[in-house]
């Protein structure tokens, strides 16, 4: 795991944003996790960044509240974040990593509507967050592979929001890279 002080201070700034139900403070916590991501290309970081959108996402449904087991989701959720917290602050990646995978399980526990709609919520926000790697300049085999979707996925998705547009994302023809690379060398 890279970047420990900063996971442990998005997971601090994550507990009171959900606890005031603050969906954009959510967003720019997971943005800037993605942010440093993208640069180590940490699974960890990663998956608190899919984690933290999600979550932002989910809150902002405010409807979520009224299925059955919504209470005791959000209440695992808040532990694995606040255990998550404590276990980073001791070093322990082991049980920091397991209470990743406890919010992951979480989802499984729930039933009917409320576990399709956060799965999709999850899913969703992995391509999301997957764009944002790749619009980093991350190719986009590699963002896919790190985030577990298709390469078809991230395509779609990138080819929507025009990511793949941005200048960063573009890469030189051969001569202009012979050129730079005289240039540099040279």
């Amino acid at each position: 795991m890279q970047e420990k002080e900063n996971i442990l201070r998005i997971f601090e700034e994550t507990k009171e944003a959900i606890e005031k139900e603050n969906i954009v403070k959510l967003k720019d916590l997971s943005n800037q996790t993605i942010h440093t991501a993208s640069l180590s290309q940490d699974p960890d970081n990663i998956a608190v960044a899919v984690i933290v959108y999600s979550l932002s996402k989910i809150i902002e449904r405010k409807n979520y509240g009224k299925y059955p087991g919504w209470k005791d989701f959000n209440k695992i959720i808040i532990l694995a974040i606040k255990n998550s917290t404590i276990a980073l602050k001791k070093g322990d990646e082991k049980k920091f990593k397991e209470n990743l995978d406890l919010i992951r399980k979480a989802i499984n526990k729930l039933s009917g509507k409320l576990k399709i709609y956060i799965k999709d919520v999850f899913r969703r926000a992995s391509i999301n967050k997957a764009s944002r790697i790749y619009e980093h300049g991350i190719s986009m085999e590699k963002t896919a592979s790190l985030l577990g979707i298709t390469m078809f996925e991230l395509a779609e998705y990138a080819g929507q929001t025009g990511i793949s547009d941005v200048p960063e994302s573009k890469t030189l023809g051969v001569k202009s890279r012979i050129k730079l690379a005289m240039e540099m060398f040279g």
